[in-house]
């Protein structure tokens, strides 16, 4: 009877579907596993010819064994080396010997040789990057470095804010970095030296004072000389007047401008070169912004006229026009205005006005002078020059017919005896000494390299010095706008408008340091504000030897090495393998598939990308099996095991019947 065979077969394959479920219910709590459901398929016995379409069935057979490659939950660890992918794909194992297998079972850890491994000992694959950190092609990812290298500092950046409000005349005149009071602004950076051995570099700026330099030479006969290798006579008129003091700006000959034109190009620095003729001394006075930066080179063309004896001073960098005062006696009221002020001196013939009590009378009005003109500072009178209205430096170059706005009414001012034309002016111009507001803004940097135990070293950072082109140390110029406190200029160049391009990088020649490396400083961002002093930033690309302290994944599949010293390395990319179909990967044990002419090759690509999922560290994916549901698959298939062994009960009662009649 074939109703044995169909019996048979219901048992058979109800006991392998209760394999296949206990198997599930077994792997429960197995990282990565997935579960399996059993797949049936009726069978029908046919013949060629006549065999009808009402034929009784031939049982049953388990037609596949199908896995659910769903993702199971995830459980995070405080291991960084458990890793589980967040959607689909799995992870690529070789064990050096051929055999490649397939995982979703993320529990890896570094072996004695360091490579990432299985706890069967398969090396996890990835694309490897090299010591240049350039990625490579697929292969067994390690951590191969124990220890980071150490790397000396050859860039720098800082950014600070200076207090526009501090005042620079309250600083020390003499600069020392010993005594905090003579600069304006301090800070220091680490730095690393070849063998990893830390060291720092200090920066101090001092702000410039509304003063200027003044350089005095002795000449021994008037004659020629150089200033800064421009060619200069003070023997005739061409460059100076040859009476009293003159000034080489004031020249008005082709050769005497030509001289200033070229000496302004060649030495930005000066502001002006006296000659003083009765002294036979000659001036070169430094803007306000060179205030006590680097010294003046004078030569000589003959003996003669050489210049000698260097002596240095300051003179204010304060505009003053000095105004000589008409003696009476006035035979009228003397009437007139400075800066919008009235004024009126009464006359007298008996009594003259003395040029002292006119002038006490002007100063008498001085605050009310200041209030109508604040570019004024102060007003003062001597017998010998007159008077005289000092500007606040910061004013710069004042033009009087403009600031002062001196209106005299036009009267007989003196008596019919005096031979001077009544419509002089009583308040005669005189001597005027120019302004200079250049050191606003304007900060002298001192560097110094500060090795542990050792005694600071001052710096070469690009100081222009004495001789052209040969950069020495000393300190450079760095400036900010008066208006907006934004830097302007670093070290004689202009900084880019654009605020994405980077302000002139500060050079420290390699003569600077033991190792012969150069290093670069970048100040970009730099302001001077009224705001607190305060260091935004600062960053060197220097380190010193790191260990080993961990390893990490990103959830783009880098994986990153770090170290004691901070330093972080990109080793590789762990690569996600999908397949055309996954359900035709073979199970191999040990939460392995391997790949399958059904299954097609494995496709290699980093998390993230197209349909693969993104990886995720301490965590472990674990089992996709619901066991609720296998619960009751249990009881379905001991019911339906239990029903095919009834039949094959009642098929054999039916035989035993039939073989006793």
């Amino acid at each position: 009877m074939a109703g044995f065979n169909t019996a048979v077969s219901g048992i058979r394959a109800a006991s392998s579907a209760l394999d296949v479920t206990g198997n599930n219910i077994a792997n429960a709590s197995t990282t990565g596993f997935k579960s399996s459901r059993t797949e049936f398929a009726d069978i029908y016995a046919t013949a060629a010819l006549g065999s009808g379409s009402n034929q009784p069935g031939s049982g049953v057979l388990v037609s596949d064994i199908a896995q659910d490659f769903s993702g199971g939950t995830v459980q995070f660890t405080n291991n960084n080396l458990d890793l589980s992918i967040d959607g689909s794909g799995f992870f690529q194992l070789d064990d050096g010997r051929g055999n490649v297998a397939y995982t979703r079972d993320g529990s890896f850890e570094l072996d004695k040789d360091g490579f990432i491994v299985s706890k069967g000992g398969m090396n996890l694959q990835g694309a490897v990057y090299n010591e240049d950190e350039e990625r490579g092609p697929v292969g067994d990812l390690a951590v191969t470095e124990k220890t980071s290298a150490p790397v000396p500092t050859t860039e720098m950046s800082l950014s600070f804010n200076i207090d526009e409000a501090n005042d620079a005349d309250q600083l020390r005149a003499t600069y020392s970095r010993e005594d905090p009071s003579s600069y304006t602004f301090s800070t220091t950076v680490g730095a690393f030296d070849l063998k990893g051995e830390e060291t720092s570099i200090r920066y101090d700026m001092v702000e410039q004072r509304a003063q200027k330099e003044v350089h005095s030479f002795e000449q021994g006969a008037p004659g020629d000389f150089t200033v800064s290798g421009v060619t200069l006579d003070t023997s005739g008129t061409d460059y100076f007047s040859g009476i009293g003091t003159s000034n080489l700006s004031d020249a008005t000959s082709a050769a005497g401008v030509l001289a200033w034109t070229t000496l302004q190009q060649e030495d930005p620095r000066i502001f002006d070169v006296e000659y003083d003729s009765a002294n036979n001394q000659v001036n070169v006075i430094f803007k306000s912004e060179a205030y006590e930066y680097g010294g003046v080179v004078v030569g000589e063309l003959t003996a003669a006229s050489a210049l000698s004896g260097e002596k240095i001073t300051y003179k204010d960098s304060n505009e003053s026009h000095t105004f000589a005062l008409t003696p009476g006696p006035f035979t009228s009221d003397l009437t007139f205005k400075i800066a919008g002020v009235s004024f009126s001196v009464p006359a007298s013939v008996a009594n003259d006005v003395s040029q002292e009590e006119v002038a006490n009378t002007i100063i008498a009005q001085a605050a009310n002078i200041r209030d109508a003109d604040p570019t004024i500072e102060s007003i003062s009178y001597d017998a010998a020059t007159g008077l005289t209205f000092t500007f606040r430096a910061s004013s710069g170059d004042i033009a009087s017919d403009v600031s002062l706005k001196i209106e005299e009414t036009p009267l007989a001012f003196f008596d019919a005896a005096t031979v001077v034309d009544p419509t002089t002016s009583f308040l005669v111009p005189g001597d005027i000494v120019e302004g200079d507001n250049s050191y606003q803004g304007v900060y002298r940097m001192y560097a110094y390299l500060n090795p542990l135990n050792e005694e600071p070293r001052p710096l070469n950072i690009g100081n222009p010095g004495d001789v052209p082109g040969v950069a020495e140390v000393g300190p450079i110029i760095i400036k900010f706008s008066p208006t907006s406190g934004l830097l302007t200029e670093v070290n004689g160049e202009t900084v880019p408008i654009d605020s994405d391009t980077p302000a002139p990088f500060i050079t420290l020649p390699a003569s600077n340091f033991d190792y012969g490396l150069a290093m670069r400083l970048d100040i970009s961002g730099s302001t001077q504000f009224a705001d607190d002093q305060i260091v935004n930033s600062s960053s060197q690309n220097g380190y010193t030897k790191g260990d080993l302290t961990g390893v990490s994944f990103s959830s783009n599949g880098e994986m990153t090495a770090t170290y004691s010293n901070n330093q972080v390395k990109i080793l590789g990319v762990v690569q996600i393998a999908t397949f055309e179909n996954q359900a035709g990967l073979q199970p191999s044990g040990d939460n392995q598939w391997l790949a399958t002419n059904v299954s097609g090759n494995a496709l290699l690509n980093d998390p993230g990308t197209g349909l693969n999922g993104n990886l995720r560290s301490s965590a472990l994916e674990s089992s996709n099996v619901d066991l609720s549901a296998e619960l009751v698959k249990l009881i379905e298939y001991q019911r339906n095991f239990q029903a095919n062994s009834k039949t094959l009960e009642t098929l054999n009662t039916v035989t035993q019947n039939i073989l006793q009649i």
